[in-house]
């Protein structure tokens, strides 16, 4: 009894660090998921009518959650060519304040493949309910999360267009960004986050910045799911995703990033990649964990400069 009791005395500062992970709303985040990779948005890719309702939609729950918008507008369009043709993104951002120096940039792309008759598949509409409408909604019930707790330092939520045509959303968030790229000391990007038949989720970027580990390792025993590090590293190769989603454009810019995400599974970039398919208890439990690892992360800041000082080369 007084080994049980010596042990329960032990986890009581965890616990208090972890006490806040209940906010998450289970049940707008799987309201939204299933809104958002829906045929109506017919697969949302950059410069569709799909696209531009996502872009609707995800800014009516931005201003339902009272989210701060810059220089009073969440919509940033930008350009880029596609082949032949100059193709419109928008990017769309916001931020809860903090009162410490420094801000954790929070990002999910809500692009993805549109319709297409590829792999001979029946269904022509790509919904992308786990890339990247996942993501997104994870953004829009974090945000909810920190208006009800509020962070110490400033949160910049940044829903990004353009991801599937070449990280063009991320490209054009740091050539023009909502605040000085100075001030960015995290990137937390989610893409992929809703299913894993091993109730695995990876977060990449402690090899590239091993002062991260910790943010990391504090959440890892709470989170419910497997929480691994690692698809971090130049000799896994393909499987090196560092360069496979938009936190590579913070790391080019020396920003250190984590990124969440699942390896693929049968429906990665296909047809089938549809709300039925999502894992909707796994998908608490990642965002939960991103949850906590941001909570972590803001306040292990204080006081501290987590960028680097070395703009990374190609």
């Amino acid at each position: 009894m007084k080994r049980l009791l010596l042990a329960a005395i032990c986890l009581l500062p965890t616990l208090a660090v972890f006490a806040q992970k209940q906010g998450i709303d289970s049940l707008q985040l799987i309201k939204d998921i299933r809104t958002l990779s829906a045929d109506k948005f017919e697969g949302r890719r950059t410069g569709t009518k799909g696209n531009r309702m996502a872009q609707f939609y995800i800014m009516d729950r931005f201003k339902e959650l009272g989210l701060q918008p810059y220089h009073n507008t969440y919509e940033y369009p930008f350009y880029f060519n596609e082949g032949e043709k100059r193709v419109m993104g928008t990017n769309l951002y916001g931020y809860i304040p903090g009162k410490q120096p420094g801000a954790i940039v929070i990002t999910a792309h809500y692009d993805h493949l549109g319709i297409s008759r590829r792999d001979g598949a029946v269904d022509s509409i790509y919904n992308g309910a786990d890339d990247n409408a996942s993501g997104t909604c994870a953004l829009l019930v974090l945000i909810k999360y920190y208006k009800q707790h509020p962070p110490q330092h400033t949160l910049v939520f940044a829903a990004l267009d353009g991801e599937e045509e070449g990280l063009q959303g991320a490209k054009a968030l740091l050539q023009q960004p909502p605040i000085p790229v100075e001030q960015m000391e995290l990137n937390l990007n989610m893409d992929m986050v809703s299913r894993n038949t091993q109730q695995e989720l990876y977060v990449c970027g402690t090899y590239q910045y091993p002062d991260l580990k910790p943010f990391v390792t504090k959440v890892a025993g709470n989170s419910g799911i497997k929480l691994l590090m690692g698809h971090d590293r130049p000799e896994d190769g393909a499987q090196d995703w560092t360069k496979q989603s938009d936190h590579y454009e913070f790391h080019k810019k020396g920003i250190p990033f984590l990124y969440f995400g699942v390896e693929d599974h049968p429906d990665y970039h296909k047809a089938g990649d549809e709300f039925e398919h999502i894992d909707p208890a796994f998908y608490y439990k990642a965002v939960q964990t991103v949850q906590m690892v941001a909570d972590v992360a803001d306040q292990e800041m204080t006081g501290r400069k987590l960028r680097s000082k070395v703009i990374y080369k190609q």
